[in-house]
């Protein structure tokens, strides 16, 4: 298949498709090469154009919502109005744009993908064909100022924006809702429609009547009752199990046990929830009750269980270990609760001989002791539930919990292998408590606790769920960006391993904004090199390395960053992975433009001394993936030989050319010396050095 490449771009397939979803691929061929291979990138990229927000797929389970298990009344049996209003605001004249705001927890979400559904439907006559339903991940390069021009654009799309969480620090909230309009006109033309979910104060539907007139306040909500009937009867197709959520109206038999749960202030999240909790337990009165404590967080289990300790720290501090050493033995858990406490192990034998056992102990903490092993597993949710308790009855706790942790999760120490279960806990702890207070408090763990990549790991972890959370990730994204240019080289760590993981899949423009201040830090220490390690793993990821590319090349060489030199040379480095390297210079093969990229690039680094000692290892990296015919061999000459006539007299290029004194070089960077064309009178002078240094 034939590809239109744009200048200085690399050869792509359009659109970007969905993150997650299957990337469409074309051929290139690495020529030239003993060892050719088929390289596979895919994605629109320019180094001149904005590169669009990410997208993904409505997930097909929200769809079954609104599809099968719509609930239109509210506890009252008034029509909740949401949904409808929208639907006329997205068809009559005007901008395609719809913008529903309230307050959480009224289904603002399901309403948004219902009338995106249901003018899928309107039009689809029309069209042919139904639109095609996606999110659109809010990736702003800076999220209190959105810049619109990254929203996409495809024809014959629905898209949903949620930005309830951030619209409140938008510095200039009034101009970014015109432009949202203005590009809700283009829609228009296309075919396509928008729907953005705001809470009830950001949009500034006050400052004009075109800013009212694309509002749908969410004033009322479905009924928590009907739409936990609907999810169990046509979502999880268990129809049987609506008599647990029988009301008294209902008139069905008698009151469900489940029926207590929901009131007329509950919402549709809660209600989706024990449907799917009711759904998934064994049609057993234990398994339900079971469940019924699951939905409510063993609210009522855990406080009784600290009333009736109220004079027994130690059985709390048992309780605790057994939260964060699931599984472990019961010794090992009393000795972490022994650590916790700072306490000694008793000596005094009557003290030794007096009291209920271990076991006995454990158990009316509501562990399950089964042989030496101690477990909260059998109680789903149980432990979150104890932690939430004592983060919130007990704040002097947060920061001796904190260095406890820390100390039960060292090399050899019990927590050791215990790291992801324990991440997740602290991460339902943020965003469950939905106060930034719980992050500072992680955030401030990074300098104070063991200097290791498993600490680190572990926070980045948490860091990592809570920048992606609902209510509480915008105000830790914007956190990330202020901490990725901080000093201390721990923190900036911590970050750096946060952009290499998931937080790049959904926010990868972020990633790499936050990634940048990182590289451009004075000295190449261990954050700037886990900075290094993380831009190449989001490069090496499907579909990314064209973002990636178009970033850090415009980073280098119009922006002329440390971070961009840093960035260009990690990326085209084959040592640890030659794909980038392979990628680009099939591409360069082909087209000019990236060729020139590539000279470019090479040109502003060798330009900075900061960067002179990773140009001397690429060169020689270079050099050896050429000889090992891992790369273009002409072509690796071809590039080299512009450069270096640029640069004859950098400490780099002189090194290759000539040498530097005890440094002997190997085959590959002689045979690369010997091939590139110089002036006669270097070339001249490097002959007289070739028979020293083989």
């Amino acid at each position: 298949m034939t590809e239109e490449v744009t200048p200085n771009a690399v050869p792509s397939v359009s659109p970007l498709p969905p993150l997650g979803a299957p990337v469409p691929s074309f051929r290139v061929d690495v020529h030239h090469n003993d060892s050719s291979s088929i390289i596979v990138a895919a994605g629109p990229v320019t180094m001149t154009s904005k590169q669009q927000l990410p997208v993904a797929d409505i997930p097909k389970a929200d769809l079954d919502v609104v599809r099968l298990a719509w609930v239109k009344l509210d506890a009252r049996d008034e029509s909740v109005p949401t949904a409808s209003a929208a639907i006329d605001v997205l068809t009559r004249d005007g901008p395609a744009l719809a913008v529903i705001a309230g307050s959480a927890g009224y289904g603002k979400r399901t309403a948004g993908i219902k009338a995106l559904w249901e003018v899928s439907r309107l039009g689809e006559t029309t069209r042919g064909k139904p639109l095609t339903l996606q999110e659109i991940r809010p990736d702003w390069d800076t999220p209190g100022a959105p810049d619109i021009e990254m929203l996409p654009e495809e024809p014959g799309t629905g898209y949903l924006l949620d930005v309830a969480a951030e619209i409140g620090s938008w510095h200039n909230a009034g101009q970014v809702a015109l432009q949202l309009v203005t590009y809700a006109e283009n829609l228009r033309h296309k075919g396509s429609f928008l729907v953005v979910i705001t809470d009830e104060h950001g949009w500034p539907d006050a400052a004009s009547g075109t800013l009212a007139r694309v509002v749908v306040p969410a004033k009322s909500r479905p009924s928590a009752h009907r739409v936990a009937r609907a999810h169990l009867e046509y979502v999880h197709r268990k129809p049987d199990r609506t008599r647990w959520l029988n009301t008294i109206s209902a008139g069905e038999g008698p009151v469900g046990d489940a029926a207590h749960l929901l009131t007329d202030n509950s919402s549709p999240a809660d209600a989706a929830r024990l449907a799917a909790t009711l759904a998934d337990i064994d049609d057993t009165p234990q398994s339900l009750e079971t469940g019924l404590a699951t939905f409510q967080q063993w609210r009522s289990e855990v406080s009784n269980v600290f009333k009736t300790t109220e004079e027994n720290p130690d059985d709390r501090a048992l309780l605790i270990a057994a939260v964060f050493l699931n599984g472990k033995d019961a010794l090992t858990i009393q000795e972490a609760a022994r650590t916790l406490l700072r306490e000694p192990q008793q000596t005094n034998v009557r003290t030794i001989l007096t009291g209920p056992d271990l076991t006995a102990r454990l158990k009316a903490m509501g562990a399950k002791v089964t042989g030496r092993a101690v477990t909260l597993g059998h109680k789903p949710g149980y432990a979150r539930a104890v932690l939430l308790h004592l983060w919130q009855q007990r704040a002097d706790i947060h920061p001796p919990l904190l260095a406890w942790l820390d100390t039960i999760t060292s090399p050899n120490e019990p927590g050791a292998d215990q790291l992801a279960p324990i991440g997740d806990l602290l991460v339902q702890l943020a965003v469950a408590e939905n106060d930034f207070r719980v992050v500072e408090q992680i955030y401030a763990w990074i300098d104070k606790g063991d200097d290791s990549n498993e600490h680190r790991e572990l926070i980045a972890r948490v860091l990592t769920v809570a920048a992606e959370a609902d209510s509480l990730g915008a105000a830790v994204r914007s956190r990330l960006l202020d901490w990725a240019q901080e000093s201390s080289q721990a923190v900036a760590t911590v970050v750096a391993l946060v952009c290499r993981g998931e937080f790049a899949d959904h926010f990868p423009r972020q990633a790499l904004v936050r990634l940048r201040h990182i590289l451009d830090r004075t000295e190449p220490d261990d954050a700037v090199r886990a900075a290094q390690d993380a831009l190449r793993a989001i490069a090496a990821r499907d579909g990314y390395l064209p973002r990636v590319w178009s970033t850090v090349i415009k980073w280098a060489t119009e922006k002329k960053h440390l971070a961009g030199h840093r960035a260009f040379l990690s990326l085209l480095d084959p040592r640890t992975d030659p794909y980038v390297l392979k990628v680009m210079l099939a591409a360069a093969e082909q087209k000019p433009e990236i060729k020139e990229a590539l000279v470019k690039g090479w040109s502003v680094a060798l330009a900075d001394t900061r960067v002179d000692a990773q140009c001397r290892e690429l060169l020689t990296a270079w050099a050896q993936a050429r000889k090992a015919r891992r790369v273009p061999r002409d072509l690796v000459k071809e590039i080299l030989d512009q450069v270096l006539v640029q640069h004859l007299y950098s400490t780099p290029v002189s090194a290759l050319i000539f040498g530097e004194p005890g440094v002997a070089n190997d085959e590959a960077v002689i045979e690369l010396r010997k091939d590139l064309r110089l002036p006669p009178a270097l070339s001249a002078a490097r002959l007289d050095h070739d028979p020293v240094e083989s």
